[in-house]
Formats: C-alpha cells, sequence, structure tokens
C-alpha cells in the first residue's frame, strides 16, 4: 500500500527547503505507516539544512510528529491501525548495552540509523524513483511516513495531536534536561542560557520540580517576556551586560544550583559552568557545531566540587516519560498550547524554516490536517 504524500525535502545545504510529492512505501516487518497530523519545525531541523548537523541531501526533514497509525507491517503486535502515535528521533531497540541500563537515549541503534530505519533502507523515494533520506530515522515532516516501531511511542487518543506533536523533542528535550538529567531540586537556584523552544521548556521544567528561582538569560526581551509566561521569576538580557557571569552571580547571591546551556555554543556552556555555586551542574542541551569548543578553569572542579554535563533528548526513556508529560498538560501543569506561536500548511514551510531562523517563533507547527 504505496501512498502518495507531500513533503518537506532539504535538497541542498544552505538553500530553502522544497515541497515535493513524494512516494511512501508500505511498512514492512516491525514497521509502520503513519498519516500525519502535526510536525513541530525544529531548530535540528533547521541545523541540518544550513549543515551544523550533517545529515546528508537529499533529505525528509522532520522528527516531531504526531498521527494515526494507518497500517502495520508484519510481526507488529503493539501497534494497531487507529492508534495515535508520537515520533521519538530516538531509536530504542530495547537490547543494546544503554537500553538495558535505562538509558535508551542513547541506544545504539539510534547512532547508527540517523538517515535511515534501523535496516540501512529507507521507504520513501522522490517521484523519479530516487531514495530519499530521513531525518533522524523519522523524516516526519510529511503528509505520510513509514517508522520502525522502535521509533514511535503510543499516546492517549484524547490528546490533541497539534499539542502532542511537541513533545518528541523539544518539550521533552527541556522537561527532561531539567527533570531526569540535573533532577532539579525543590526549593533550588537555576539559570537557564537561551529562551527559544528547548529553553522555555528547560524553564518550565524548572517550574515544575520546584525550583524557587528561576532565571532566564537570552539577547531578546521578546523571548524573556515569553520566559515570564514559563515560569521564569528574573531575566536578564545578556546583550546589556558587560559580564554576564557577574551579574548572575549578584543576582542570586552566590551563584545558581543548576544551569542550562540552551543554546548551542561551547561559549555559553562556560558561562552556564561559570554561574555555578560549589557544588552544582551546568547542563549541556544545545547542540552545538562539530568544532565548537568549551573552556573552563580545571581546578574548580575538584575545589569547587562542580559538575559539567551534557543532556541528550531530556535523557529520555518515552515510552515512560511521553505519556508522563502528556499527564502532566493534561493536568495544567505543562504548557504546550502557549508553545505553538504559529502553525503553518505544508506548502507554507518554507517560511516556516525563515521564521524558525529569524527567531519568530518559540515554535511554529505544520498541521497536515
Amino acid at each position: 500500500m504505496e501512498k502518495r504524500a507531500k513533503a518537506v525535502i532539504c535538497r541542498e545545504i544552505n538553500q530553502p527547503v522544497v515541497v515535493e510529492e513524494i512516494i511512501v512505501e508500505a511498512p514492512r516487518r516491525g514497521e509502520v505507516m503513519i498519516r500525519l497530523a502535526a510536525c513541530g519545525v525544529c531548530h535540528s531541523d533547521l541545523s541540518a539544512t544550513n549543515g551544523t548537523i550533517p545529515f546528508p541531501p537529499p533529505v525528509i526533514l522532520g522528527h516531531e510528529g504526531a498521527g494515526e497509525v494507518v497500517a502495520v507491517g508484519e510481526g507488529v503486535s503493539d501497534y494497531k491501525v487507529g492508534d495515535h502515535v508520537v515520533s521519538s528521533f530516538v531509536s530504542m531497540c530495547g537490547k543494546c548495552r544503554y537500553c538495558q541500563t535505562g538509558r535508551p537515549q542513547l541506544c545504539d541503534q539510534a547512532g547508527k540509523a540517523m538517515t535511515t530505519l534501523p535496516d540501512g533502507t529507507v521507504r520513501t523515494r522522490d517521484l523519479a524513483g530516487n531514495p530519499l533520506n530521513v531525518f533522524s530515522g523519522c523524516g516526519v515532516m510529511a503528509e505520510y511516513a513509514t517508522l520502525h516501531v522502535d521509533n514511535v511511542v503510543k499516546i492517549d487518543q484524547q490528546v490533541p495531536l497539534d499539542k502532542a506533536a511537541l513533545i518528541g523533542c523539544g518539550v521533552m528535550t527541556g522537561v527532561g534536561a531539567a527533570v531526569n538529567t540535573a533532577k532539579v531540586d525543590p526549593g533550588s537556584v537555576t539559570v537557564v542560557f537561551g529562551c527559544g523552544g528547548v529553553g522555555l521548556n528547560a524553564i518550565q521544567g524548572c517550574a515544575i520540580a520546584g525550583a524557587r528561582m528561576i532565571v532566564a538569560v537570552d539577547t531578546s526581551d521578546a523571548k524573556l517576556e515569553m520566559a515570564r509566561q514559563f515560569g521564569a521569576t528574573h531575566v536578564v538580557n545578556s546583550r546589556n551586560e558587560e559580564n554576564v557571569v557577574k551579574t548572575i552571580t549578584k543576582l542570586t547571591e552566590g551563584g545558581a544550583d543548576y544551569a542550562f546551556e540552551c543554546v548551542g555554543l561551547g561559549e555559553i556552556a562556560a558561562q552556564a559552568y561559570g554561574v555555578l555555586r560549589k557544588g552544582g551542574t551546568a547542563v549541556v542541551v544545545g547542540v552545538a557545531g562539530p568544532k565548537d569548543m568549551t573552556s573552563i578553569r580545571t581546578a574548580s572542579l575538584t575545589f569547587g566540587e562542580k559538575t559539567l554535563t551534557g543532556s541528550y533528548f531530556g535523557s529520555a526513556r518515552p515510552r515512560e516519560d511521553f505519556p508522563r508529560l502528556i499527564g502532566l498538560y493534561r493536568n495544567h501543569r505543562l504548557k504546550l498550547d502557549e508553545l505553538i506561536t504559529r502553525t503553518y500548511t505544508i506548502d507554507e514551510a518554507p517560511q516556516a524554516f525563515a521564521d524558525l531562523s529569524a527567531g519568530r517563533n518559540a515554535r511554529g507547527v505544520i498541521i497536515f490536517r
């Protein structure tokens, strides 16, 4: 059962994305076909178009999608036609060392299936018959997509799919960095550098965890105002500060217990580490370029017992954490509606990427139906 579908494709690095009609093949063993309802437009997708993240074109973009299962392949027993699912850009084989020790975000299979399905092939081709790579094993910025079951998570059918789509990357990454990776303590002092889609979710993750002081740092007053809506108690425009580390250390009366870098720059990672008090933890969440470097004073690791660590996909256990996030949303503790600053049709995808690049949205979402 092949499907014709419109899809958003990066054909050339540093060129606008294009919308094309493609062929999506029927699912094979262990796979499902999804009719997408919505897909978030994430900065990681943009990074694939400008070469920051090496995804060889042509590649169908999209990893933050939600939709309905319309076909299942041989051997699939956990999913059926009609199920609502969210894509997970991290595959979860359940067998490797990391899956077995409760760290599926580091799954070995995921690292091998960055532009294909786990078997090394794709179910997508253009109308000329040429295969098309898929972003992070997903390629869900399309009306239909065929994914391996290791890249999907079943969700409650009562949750709006346009909101559910967001948990598959930005929300999980930001909230998870706070509650999973850092394990923010109630009553703690936290600082979040960068108030884009991931940063806003790190802020609300800190709020959910009960932090008493949440300092948001950005160069945009508009983003800082939005940060207040997501739980920031204080804001700092770093563009106006000669030494942002000194400013924040003074504001927090000695430094933060936790700091989060949500931009993807080594210099800002160093600032996040620099604002820590003794025993503090800095978490690098943003994806930096492959040549980017971070410099810190090595002795401070010893004498201050500080920690500098990373957080990939919010240290997520998707099949456990996705339903958990949805539960928080349904109990009005997690803001999803407020994240969506604009929706687009698939034909408006080039504009969605232009708006993302210009920093106009907390999160833009493509709506398919």
